[in-house]
């Protein structure tokens, strides 16, 4: 369990459309906190509106890392996450604030507080070509070879995988002989754990459906087609690591004139919600032991107040102690 005189961040997850950006906003406001984004669309640049990232008006109000980091024809693992998102802690505490890890990957957060294995090297080019093999088989094949390969970590993913997780499942046992069971077992952790205090706002399946719903038809209205449009414009394609996004790889078949507007954006949601049900399944079982699970149909300022509550109950006693 987290002690609060080691903790070193705070934690707010939970499905998408749940609120938690704002939500993180106001709290970060309260604590003189500087946020760090957990979610594994945003980091990529020209994709604004079907990401949700925070708006410019609230980047202003409060500092934001983990946005706009890679082209969507790049990929970012959690790895990647973890090894720039202990920097940004270190710099936020540094600053003397709190850094608020928001969002809803929660491979991002397992990351960092149960680290993964340290990566064996494996040579850019053979990866590259790997890469370039992988990325023009469909999703069924990619979960076929794991399976094969790797049949513990193909089970694991057929629940909490997606097409970029299985490639990098794929490198390891294709590119070093050995299974990613096998280096978690034989390899140490690359950096030790980050002790984080996790809030995980949950929302009643209604609720979050309508809130859902609600935001896809804002998101057309506030320029979501555009924005894909523009993507492809400028060269990305369907195989890209972003443009496999919800909300992006459903809207590519209209703009080819292959569905209509109306019947991508519902697939939007339908595939949206299904998203959403898969976080809340993986919070419910996933996260610590010693989690705050926050009731989503509280408002706002209970909310604000019951995290800050508890963190500077937290900080006290690290101060007390100390």
């Amino acid at each position: 369990m987290t002690t609060p005189e080691s903790l070193a961040a705070l934690a707010i997850v939970g499905p998408t459309a749940s609120g938690k950006t704002a939500l993180s906003i106001e709290v970060a406001r309260r604590l003189d906190g500087e946020v760090v984004s957990m979610d594994s669309r945003q980091v990529y640049r020209r994709m604004d509106v079907g990401t949700a990232k925070a708006t410019a008006e609230q980047r202003a109000a409060v500092p934001h890392h983990g946005l706009d980091l890679v082209e969507p024809s790049e990929r970012f693992s959690a790895g990647k996450f973890a090894r720039a998102a202990r920097e940004w802690i270190g710099e936020i505490r540094g600053r003397g604030r709190v850094p608020l890890l928001v969002g809803g990957t929660g491979f991002f957060l397992r990351a960092l507080t149960d680290p993964i294995f340290r990566e064996p090297h494996l040579e850019p080019a053979a990866r590259a070509a790997l890469a370039a093999r992988l990325d023009a088989m469909p999703e069924p094949e990619l979960h076929r070879w794991l399976r094969e390969l790797d049949p513990p970590t193909a089970a694991r993913l057929s629940a909490w995988g997606g097409r970029q997780r299985l490639m990098r499942a794929l490198e390891l046992p294709l590119l070093t002989g050995r299974t990613m069971a096998w280096w978690h077992a034989h390899s140490p952790a690359e950096a030790p754990a980050v002790p984080v205090l996790v809030f995980a706002l949950e929302v009643p399946r209604a609720q979050l459906r309508a809130a859902i719903d609600g935001r896809v038809t804002k998101m057309a209205e506030h320029g979501l087609v555009d924005e894909v449009r523009g993507l492809v414009d400028a060269g990305f394609r369907e195989g890209d690591p972003g443009m496999n996004a919800t909300g992006y790889i459903e809207l590519l078949p209209y703009l080819r004139g292959e569905r209509t507007l109306d019947e991508a954006l519902d697939l939007v949601r339908a595939n949206t919600r299904a998203y959403a049900k898969r976080q809340e399944t993986w919070f419910r079982h996933k996260l610590p032991a010693d989690t705050v699970r926050l009731d989503g149909t509280h408002t706002a300022p209970d909310l604000e107040d019951e995290i800050a509550a508890r963190w500077r109950a937290s900080a006290g006693s690290a101060s007390a102690e100390g």
